[in-house]
């Protein structure tokens, strides 16, 4: 069983090292409107945290086949982790202390989830969860804050049907089933009346996410005039994905829907150009995420329409200042999925200072009225836990990710359609 333990550790604040550095760096005019420090920016007198640490455990999955998501969601939460302990900590009751990180590795596995998830608990007594990626683990993971009375933070997950069950410790600020379903029938009708795509087929996999999916997609095609042409559904690591390509060829469909996650989904496309199939619009909420789409597919990969919850381009605070640190480590701007984990440590941050206490039901409480401007946007919850978040949906462009929706973030026009792939 493989594990790997990340501790992000903190720092006194008021060390000669940190001074230099918040002096050689432009301070901001006026500190953001929130409890946790905008990304990358400190104030010009940083107080040190002098009480005990807050732990938070996250299970992500480092390895398995979330591997590429999940790297991304550990980026996130330690750049936070990180900026917040820069900045002095958070303040509960009056004294400042340090977020502690716990991460552990379920690689992809929802049984390991579970297990890591209690282990947090037991044997090092986090006072919340933060999850990982892929809905499948979440829906395995999300019950044991209930269980523990300990909040479950989460992103990188669309499905709607978890916060159907009453759980009073589950809060994702991120978009869910219903969200994308909609957004993406709106984007599509967007398009000129006499260009827009007229037979989807949905390719959906055989998990509760898939069904679910498919469900959604149905109800807001319908909702808005389109036709689902076919539906087809497949088993999760599947290798041939021939047959539901062929009949969806033979329906004329000229548009696909799916939610495969990245090994499916790069697999489907090489077997769509095989099989000479060329849909002109294709949405892929979860696969093209990861920059693994890109580098297995090249051009072919191109025209992809996802929603990973987030994008460098959004003119939202502390955006900027993520990307400069994000492009420093790595030589990238950050990640997709880097902003939604961030944004999940401001939002717990803030809850705990403003909770004043680091026990779950006060934790759960002031969760339950965030009202905050992080950097994947404002931030509120419904009852059942579900976000009131922006839906944000990127697009694989000659080979990079390209903001498209909605048009006032977009940091290009959408291509459409897609090219045929013997034409790329």
């Amino acid at each position: 069983m493989m594990q790997r333990t990340c501790i992000v550790s903190w720092a006194l604040a008021v060390t000669a090292a940190l001074t230099a550095l918040a002096c050689a760096q432009p301070q901001p005019a006026a500190k953001p409107a929130a409890s946790a420090p905008a990304t990358g920016q400190q104030p010009a007198a940083q107080q040190p945290t002098t009480g005990e640490p807050i732990r938070i455990g996250a299970v992500v999955p480092i390895t398995g086949r979330y591997a590429a998501l999940g790297e991304q969601v550990r980026a996130g939460y330690e750049f936070a982790v990180e900026d917040v302990n820069a900045a002095g900590g958070v303040e509960v009751g009056g004294v400042r202390r340090p977020l502690e990180l716990k991460l552990l590795d379920d690689e992809s596995d929802p049984q390991k989830t579970v297990q890591r998830l209690e282990s947090l608990y037991s044997s090092d007594k986090v006072t919340a969860y933060l999850g990982g990626a892929g809905s499948d683990l979440h829906a395995a993971g999300a019950a044991i804050g209930d269980k523990n009375k300990v909040p479950y933070l989460g992103i990188a997950f669309g499905l709607y049907d978890i916060h159907q069950k009453g759980l009073k410790y589950l809060f994702s600020p991120f978009p869910k089933s219903p969200d994308l379903s909609r957004t993406i029938f709106e984007l599509a009708s967007s398009l000129p009346q006499a260009e827009r795509p007229s037979r989807f087929a949905i390719f959906h996999e055989k998990t509760d996410w898939g069904l679910e999916m498919a469900k959604y997609y149905s109800e807001a095609a319908q909702n808005v005039g389109f036709q689902i042409a076919i539906d087809e559904e497949y088993a999760p690591g599947a290798k041939d994905f021939s047959d539901i390509i062929l009949k969806a060829k033979a329906a004329n469909a000229d548009a696909l829907l799916g939610m495969p996650g990245p090994p499916d989904g790069i697999a489907i496309v090489k077997q769509m150009k095989e099989l000479d199939w060329n849909p002109k619009f294709l949405y892929l909420p979860r696969a093209p995420d990861a920059l693994v789409w890109g580098q297995n597919l090249g051009k072919d990969g191109d025209f992809v329409i996802f929603s990973p919850g987030w994008h460098y381009a959004v003119k939202f605070p502390g955006v900027a200042e993520l990307n400069a640190k994000h492009e420093a480590k790595f030589g990238r701007p950050a990640d997709v999925l880097v902003g939604p984990a961030y944004g999940l440590v401001q939002v717990f941050a803030d809850a705990a200072k403003r909770a004043g206490k680091t026990d779950g039901e006060s934790l759960r409480q002031a969760l339950a009225t965030t009202d905050l401007q992080t950097v994947v946007g404002p931030v509120k919850f419904n009852s059942d836990g579900t976000g009131v978040v922006p839906v944000l949906m990127p697009q694989w462009q000659n080979g990079k990710q390209e903001l498209v929706w909605p048009r006032d973030q977009a940091s290009a026009p959408i291509m459409y359609p897609a090219k045929p792939f013997n034409q790329r």
